[in-house]
């Protein structure tokens, strides 16, 4: 099963996408119907429930200069971005300077700081990537 979409506009996407195809093989459904078998694809039951799974949120647009907190490998920073590139449907590559360096090793005796980072973020605020533990590399609060 691929990853669920990261927004209601990507869902829709996909919808236009697979009722083209089908199209093109002879099979005409509706956008509807189109919405629902994505919907069903990604194991929800109807369009409406995976839609309440985006809610009404907004697609954030990230702009340099930005100031953002969070947590960065489960330690917790404020930031300035410093760079930003718009890689998909409200993903972005966001360069983050942070105000103090964080402590990125929680081995106990061992350190090593880091002032910047560059992590490609969702529309949710969490990066795809995971730490062993399965928490997302970085968590912006929104």
């Amino acid at each position: 099963m691929n990853s669920i979409p990261t927004s209601a506009e990507e869902a829709k996407k996909q919808a236009r996408l697979l009722r083209s195809k089908l199209k093109e093989e002879g099979v005409e459904v509706s956008h509807s119907k189109s919405l629902e078998l994505v919907a069903q694809q990604y194991g929800f039951r109807d369009w409406n429930t995976l839609f309440a799974r985006f809610g009404n949120r907004p697609v954030r647009d990230w702009q340099q200069g930005d100031r953002v907190s969070g947590l960065y490998l489960s330690q917790s920073f404020e930031a300035e971005i410093i760079a930003v590139k718009k890689i998909g449907d409200g993903w972005f590559r966001l360069t983050f300077q942070f105000d103090k360096p964080v402590d990125v090793i929680t081995f106990e005796g061992m350190s090593n700081y880091r002032s910047r980072t560059s992590q490609v973020i969702g529309p949710d605020g969490t990066t795809r990537e995971k730490t062993s533990n399965g928490r997302p590399h970085m968590v912006l609060d929104i």
